[in-house]
């Protein structure tokens, strides 16, 4: 004789989507009933009140805020409206291996590490060594360059 072709999981498998379709069947008639019993109304329109969030009764007139088109700014602030920043930083070697030519500096306003390479540096700088340097954009972030010994 042979051997039955339905295994425990495939029967197991096969109760779960019988279950499922009877679930979704049931909740399908019990949404069918709720609908003929109360009707279908809803709620007809959706208003925004002063918030922006929806409701169903209309929004209070006195709370409506009126703006002027020429007071909406829609830009980039200018160039020239901003402060201008002092590029030079200073900052305080912490590592530097002058064999491989590369190294760490903190800077003193936010004590951020930024890598130099020695293709950056100016002037000879060893560990612990006060500099003042620029940032550059890195292939890892930012860079100081043109780094000098104060």
């Amino acid at each position: 004789m042979a051997k039955s072709q339905q295994t425990f999981s495939k029967s197991e498998k096969e109760k779960k989507r019988l279950k499922k379709r009877l679930d979704k069947q049931k909740k399908m008639d019990a949404r069918k009933a709720d609908r003929d019993e109360h009707g279908s109304t809803g709620i007809q329109f959706a208003y925004v009140d002063h918030n922006g969030n929806l409701s169903d009764s209309p929004p209070d007139p006195d709370l409506k805020i009126v703006y002027e088109l020429e007071d909406i700014q829609i830009s980039v602030t200018k160039k020239e409206d901003l402060p201008e920043e002092d590029p030079v930083r200073k900052g305080k070697v912490s590592f530097f291996d002058s064999s491989k030519g590369f190294g760490f500096i903190i800077d003193l306003e936010n004590n951020e590490k930024y890598f130099t390479h020695i293709s950056g540096i100016i002037d000879e700088i060893i560990e612990n060594d006060k500099v003042s340097f620029e940032l550059e954009k890195g292939m890892r972030g930012l860079n100081a360059v043109k780094v000098k010994k104060i």
